[in-house]
């Protein structure tokens, strides 16, 4: 059985914006003393740091005949076709072709996605979207998990 794994970390400039979000807390400081203008900084940089950090660590994976996308667990027996989204596709699935019922495991940052069909009848949720760097290897490890699971 194939497996895929992705992270969905942040891109570099945000890490450049937490620097100056930690800068600028520093500024703040700046009147008050030269102590806690450092203090400002240093706090600044690992709130911003912690914030970037901890939106960048959602995962896709597919293990154990499931589909993980964040907090989602979805079996892939309730699973149907996979669409791969480039650019524009995807942009107009986020926008105005979305679902409000979907699940949208979404990244600004990140351009291609893929639209996968759920087909659990008792499942109100009628496809999820994901964002992800490899849409392509990620529609043929879930066939291949689809076509094994029994």
């Amino acid at each position: 059985m194939q497996s895929y794994e992705e992270r969905l970390t942040a891109p570099r400039s945000w890490w450049l914006v937490t620097v100056l979000a930690g800068i600028a807390c520093g500024l703040i400081l700046l009147p008050v003393g030269p102590l806690p203008m450092l203090g400002g900084v240093i706090g600044g940089i690992l709130l911003t740091g912690a914030l970037v950090s901890s939106y960048g660590s959602v995962r896709i994976r597919v293990v154990a005949g499931s589909l993980v996308a964040g907090d989602a667990r979805i079996p892939v027996a309730a699973l149907g076709d996979a669409e791969v989204l480039d650019a524009e596709e995807a942009r107009a699935w986020r926008t105005h072709k979305a679902d409000l019922r979907a699940f949208m495991l979404l990244r600004s940052y990140i351009p291609t996605a893929l639209r996968v069909q759920i087909t659990d009848p008792t499942d109100p949720t009628p496809y999820a979207y994901l964002s992800t760097r490899h849409p392509q290897a990620l529609a043929d490890v879930l066939t291949a998990a689809r076509t094994e699971a029994p």
